[in-house]
């Protein structure tokens, strides 16, 4: 009997242990504020406590609108994330933002609600409808090939909190 029930408990260790290690395997990294755009960079959580850091810090506030199952999305945030010259500059000077939803401003999306979708804020809090990317159908769009052209907007983005003050 002695012997029955250790060859059980044993078994059931076997069994717990072979479960939990499974279970452990199948955990992803916790979710973070970047999902892939730059593990780095300080982002925010909401649209208006980005605006309250804006305006706080003196920094422009750059809004990524994005979907999980968007390709164009994907691609452009693989060469987001890898450049290092937007990397910087985006840990560095400016608020960063990335939604998958949209926001209550209807400032964000003057021509429509599209993705991916890159819009500016500056610290006064005026949505910079005058910083578009390359495309005239779709003003604040980026495609991969287009990183040269948004590092532009982004000095730009800077450029006019600069003058401003």
């Amino acid at each position: 009997m002695m012997h029955s029930a250790l060859a059980l408990s044993l078994l059931l260790i076997a069994v717990s242990s072979n479960l939990a290690m499974a279970i452990k395997k199948e955990k992803r990294a916790p979710q973070t504020l970047s999902r892939g755009w730059g593990d780095d960079i300080t982002w925010v959580q909401t649209y208006e406590e980005g605006l309250f850091q804006a305006r706080k810090s003196n920094k422009p506030l750059m809004v990524i609108h994005h979907l999980e199952d968007c390709q164009y999305c994907q691609a452009l945030k693989k060469v987001f994330a890898e450049n290092e010259e937007i990397q910087e500059m985006a840990q560095n000077n400016f608020i960063m933002l990335n939604l998958m939803h949209e926001t209550t401003d209807k400032n964000l999306s003057p021509d429509g609600q599209y993705v991916p979708r890159i819009m500016f804020v500056d610290p006064s809090l005026t949505v910079r409808a005058d910083i578009t990317g390359r495309y005239s159908n779709r003003l604040y769009t980026y495609e991969p090939q287009d990183i040269p052209f948004l590092i532009e907007n982004m000095k730009k983005a800077l450029h006019l909190i600069q003058t401003e003050l």
